[in-house]
């Protein structure tokens, strides 16, 4: 593969029109999962002539409606292709767009991502170069692998790409000893929070947040989907009133008694060793591509000790005080973020492993 010299002008032409690919690849977030977010720009002369980006699981790949847009395909052979990750090679839902840009006789396909998944890996880049097509990788490579985290965790870890988010108090609680711990953040970071639903797979809740709260987790304060609910209750013993349990959307509930299934509603029987791993490779298998982990601290504190997450949200308020309750859960990460949120202070750490 011909990695950059990024001394030369074409790079920073590459490095421009390959933003514009990673910028429309983001505009299917929350649509396309567990395929990965994919842009598609063909420039000739220096134009944009084509544009598009997967936009639904299933449907059309960002290639696919690239050229589409081209009104003029005879320019094809003397333009180049931007695409943030590689051209697959092999059918899935939809025909392999390598064989589909090599029909087209596209002059230079420009690469941000290899792509991880065995089925493609390499594959594409190979098909590309044997008709003759210039091929050029790792073009803005970081911001690739930042927009398809969740994709490459599933593809390398057999894993969601999981999120842990919680509210904690200016003194370090994030609730009070009866569990109680209503409003701790401002109205803002709530409805953000609710966006960040739309846009996972998943939300998960161990069997103290699910009884004292009795949440919904749905995104009921924003347009979007919702995502599929995940609780932990090892021995069963959540009341079956809970909204949990109402099948309004996909729940799984990870426990050591009982497997078994209703509309909307999966029992998952799991050993007790390894639990917690053996419950994300079952939703990385039920195409759970990522995860919010949203309390409670004993949940988190777990997962946490045993290496499994990537990314922390945490909203500190600098009004709620308790004194006294159940504490924030402890996390070694690397510092990404912060930001003021009205009242809150928001944090948002990687994981450091």
């Amino acid at each position: 593969m011909n990695d950059h010299n990024p001394h030369t002008e074409q790079h920073s032409i590459d490095e421009k029109f390959m933003r514009r690919a990673l910028d429309l690849a983001v505009l299917g977030a929350g649509r396309v999962s567990p395929n990965p977010l994919v842009g598609c720009v063909i420039v000739h002369q220096q134009q944009i002539i084509g544009e598009g980006w997967h936009q639904m699981y299933g449907k059309a790949h960002a290639e696919v409606n690239a050229i589409n847009a081209v009104e003029r395909k005879d320019l094809l052979p003397e333009s180049t292709v931007y695409v943030s990750l590689e051209p697959c090679a092999h059918f899935g839902k939809t025909p392999p767009c390598a064989d589909l840009l090599v029909k087209h006789r596209v002059k230079r396909v420009v690469i941000c991502n290899p792509d991880p998944h065995p089925l493609v890996g390499g594959k594409g880049i190979e098909k590309l170069k044997k008709a003759g097509i210039e091929v050029v990788t790792n073009v803005l490579a970081e911001k690739g692998n930042e927009i398809n985290k969740r994709f490459f965790t599933g593809v390398l870890k057999k894993r969601p790409y999981i999120i842990f988010k919680w509210a904690e108090t200016a003194d370090g609680f994030i609730a009070r000893k009866n569990y109680e711990s209503k409003w701790i953040s401002n109205q803002v970071s709530r409805a953000l929070v609710h966006k960040w639903r739309t846009e996972e797979d998943g939300i998960v809740v161990g069997s103290n947040t699910a009884r004292h709260d009795n949440p919904q987790l749905n995104a009921r304060h924003w347009k979007g989907r919702n995502p599929a609910r995940i609780v932990v209750d090892r021995h069963l013993k959540l009341p079956s009133e809970l909204y949990l349990y109402n099948q309004h959307q996909p729940t799984f509930v990870y426990n050591l008694l009982n497997h078994s299934k209703a509309p909307n509603l999966e029992f998952v029987k799991l050993e007790e060793d390894n639990f917690l791993e053996e419950m994300m490779l079952d939703l990385y298998e039920k195409q759970i591509r990522s995860v919010i982990v949203e309390g409670g601290s004993t949940l988190i504190n777990l997962l946490a000790a045993q290496h499994l997450w990537d990314e922390a949200r945490i909203f500190k308020s600098t009004k709620a005080v308790f004194n006294e309750g159940i504490q924030a859960p402890h996390i070694q990460g690397r510092l990404m973020k912060t930001e003021q949120i009205m009242d809150d202070l928001y944090y948002e750490y990687q994981s450091a492993f």
